[in-house]
């Protein structure tokens, strides 16, 4: 047979043909990969002194899936039905054909890459590597026969598991579960694989029992299905509203499994190529994509960001101890400062506590973090033991003067190299800059809490902010594992104020006599994971009215804080840590306060306010285009410029829910002209705090909208 293919390698060796895919950098499978696969199986099928077949993959991986970006642009459903079929029925191919196939499973094993091993008659995997079917995470479901073959291999439960979540498992679970025949280590994979291909070519193994679509004895009865999916919807329901692929799936499930697979096969392809085409999987695609290529900026194109191997973290509070996390689990060696050891000692013990979650899952041992703190975190009161780190975070008091006099004194001491980076939340970061000789070295990286768990990092950019400041800033978030969003110096930076934009229009619509409870649920309808007072309780009302005071002053008249918010204010309830803010938490469940509900009471009774209904939509469409409106008015203040880096942004920092995009994505979907006239609207009714921004009107005008300004 032909045994050079431009993305696969042929060797022969005794009757086996060995098919290594090598389609760098992920042996993604590309349109010439497919083609060549198709050819190279065809010959080995046909060549008579084949026998057998193993497929295996490269550099750490054996399939990685489909090319997403030729998802992203089909919008023709036959066009994709017409290439998923063939790319199904290419693998039922092999999976019926008349040679044994065995799959050498070496790396990532994803998506497509688990359909094609499981259409091969026996998997060997490498200890440790992952499998999976994720294709819900970026809205479709598996196309190729995947519902149908891994309920046959591992049982429905732990199926639908897999589908549904879209996570992955490792080899040594795979094994257990019967989605892999043997685990084995990397080295020795090669020798696993040809030993089980002489076993079918010697009889010892059966081609025809080995068929996954002859694997009947794990598909449940009939009621037994029926209750299982009933409950996978409901749970699905609870997590996954506003998706579609979940639902897909679980349809493609609940009319497949029968003894026709082809058939079942071609009603998923069918439910593939719906969620293609859909908003839905454009939204979490454009995720995907967009998230891999945050941070690359043309400032810093070609710059060669600094060496970082040592960390000095100044703070070791909520954020400092979360950070501190972070760094020593990137490996990176840790100098923690506190101002005294009764601080050290409470910091540490914070620290210990943000492990919880891997000690409870066995991730972690207790020694193994004893051993992890001892080797990689020294504590210090000494300002001078920062002397030698590569950067530094703060995190003190938001004070401006102490943050001022740490950087002075450590500009003194640390080499003109060493990045400065502030966890302000609210600080202007060019005048914190201003004390030092050289400001480009200075720089704001701002965590969400809890900072090890939460993906974001939003990078500040203040006025003399170098470009090799930047590009060290952006590779250290890239090492620590979070999406890099870089944005411009200004009030509230980008996320706090675009978040304050959304979220505060709803006190306008409470004093205009509007049940509170109604904008929570319409805010969590839309997919929000939480609404506004449920919000503001959780970050505190008196750090929301502290910020508005801010905005108020360095934006101008259009945040005036509003009389209700000083009204509540007022009441001294201020949220989850004073027991009780727009809601009492003395009980078990959440129930309203009667103190600030009685305090706005008699507000709209001063103000001969009456109750109002609003329709849910309204609602949605209220809080909507404050917070679309907020976003040009950034944009055109020059605090960030990249559509996707801020649909990001309010993905990752604050729980916009993916599907719809993102709040530009969702802007643009619901056409910038209706947004600038919904604005108008408001703005005569409700005052300044809702006139439409100046590029809105522009964009209105040109018909153009924010991804493609």
């Amino acid at each position: 047979m032909k045994t050079e293919f431009k993305t696969i390698q042929v060797e022969l060796k005794d009757g086996v043909a060995v098919l290594t895919i090598n389609n760098p950098p992920v042996n993604q499978l590309s349109p010439q990969l497919g083609a060549d696969f198709q050819e190279a199986i065809r010959e080995a099928f046909g060549d008579e002194a084949v026998k057998a077949v193993v497929v295996t993959g490269t550099a750490g991986n054996f399939i990685a899936g489909a090319d997403i970006t030729q998802l992203q642009a089909v919008t023709d459903k036959k066009q994709i039905y017409d290439v998923a079929l063939n790319a199904a029925r290419f693998l039922s191919g092999i999976e019926t054909g008349p040679k044994p196939v065995v799959a050498a499973i070496n790396g990532n094993c994803l998506g497509g890459g688990l359909e094609t091993a499981m259409c091969c008659h026996y998997r060997v995997a490498a200890r440790g590597i992952n499998l999976g079917q994720p294709e819900v995470q970026i809205g479709v479901i598996p196309g190729a026969g995947g519902t149908q073959r891994l309920p046959r291999l591992i049982g429905l439960p732990n199926a639908m598991e897999m589908i549904t979540a879209g996570k992955p498992i490792k080899a040594e679970a795979a094994y257990s579960r019967g989605l892999v025949d043997e685990v084995t280590d990397l080295d020795k994979l090669m020798d696993a694989a040809l030993a089980a291909a002489r076993r079918f070519i010697e009889g010892r193994l059966s081609l025809e029992l080995r068929r996954t679509r002859n694997f009947q004895m794990r598909i449940p009865s009939s009621a037994e299905k029926t209750a299982l999916l009933n409950y996978v919807k409901f749970m699905t329901f609870q997590k996954a509203k506003g998706y579609i692929a979940p639902f897909k799936a679980i349809e493609a499930v609940e009319k497949g499994l029968s003894y026709d697979i082809d058939a079942d096969i071609e009603r998923e392809v069918d439910l593939f190529s719906d969620c293609a085409i859909s908003d839905v999987a454009k939204n979490l695609i454009g995720i995907f994509l967009n998230s891999r290529a945050a941070g690359r900026l043309p400032r810093i194109k070609g710059l060669e960001p600094a060496k970082i191997k040592k960390v000095a973290m100044l703070g070791g509070g909520v954020m400092g101890s979360s950070i501190v996390h972070l760094l020593i689990t990137s490996g990176f060696s840790t100098v923690l400062w506190d101002i005294n050891d009764a601080a050290l000692e409470k910091a540490v013990k914070a620290v210990r506590k943000t492990f919880a979650y891997q000690l409870k899952k066995k991730k972690m041992t207790e020694d193994g973090l004893e051993a992890l703190i001892k080797d990689r975190l020294k504590t210090t009161t000494s300002l001078s033991d920062a002397k030698d780190a590569d950067l530094v975070i703060e995190a003190v008091l938001e004070d401006m003067t102490v943050k001022q006099k740490i950087w002075k004194e450590l500009e003194a001491i640390c080499p003109a190299l060493t990045v400065f980076g502030t966890n302000t939340s609210a600080l202007p970061i060019t005048e914190m800059a201003g004390v030092l000789s050289d400001p480009g070295r200075m720089i704001g990286l701002h965590f969400f809490n809890p900072a090890e768990r939460m993906p974001l990092l939003e990078i500040i950019c203040a006025k003399h902010t170098s470009d090799q400041t930047l590009a060290t800033s952006v590779a250290f978030g890239r090492a620590i594992k979070k999406i890099p969003i870089v944005v411009n110096d200004g009030p509230g930076f980008y996320v706090s104020r675009q978040l304050g934009g959304l979220m505060g229009g709803s006190i306008y619509l409470v004093a205009d006599g509007v049940d509170g409870a109604a904008i929570e649920e319409a805010m969590v309808e839309f997919g929000m994971p939480m609404g506004p007072a449920t919000l503001s309780d959780l970050t505190g009302i008196d750090i929301n009215y502290h910020v508005g005071k801010t905005f108020e002053k360095r934006i101008g008249e259009r945040w005036k804080v509003h009389p209700l918010t000083e009204v509540i204010y007022k009441s001294g309830c201020y949220g989850r840590k004073t027991g009780a803010g727009y809601f009492d938490y003395s009980g078990e469940k959440p129930v309203p306060n009667p103190k600030v509900r009685d305090a706005v009471a008699a507000y709209l009774k001063e103000k001969g306010v009456s109750p109002k209904k609003m329709e849910q939509q309204d609602i949605i469409n209220f809080m909507l285009a404050a917070g679309i409106n907020e976003a040009a008015y950034m944009m055109e203040e020059g605090i960030c410029d990249r559509p996707q880096d801020m649909d990001l942004a309010m993905i990752y920092g604050t729980g916009f829910p993916p599907f719809r995009g993102g709040i530009l994505r969702y802007a643009d979907k619901w056409g910038i002209k209706n947004v600038y006239e919904k604005l108008l609207e408001m703005q005569k009714s409700y005052g300044i705090h809702f006139a439409p921004c100046g590029l809105l009107k522009e964009m209105a005008q040109k018909g153009t909208n924010f991804y493609n300004i």
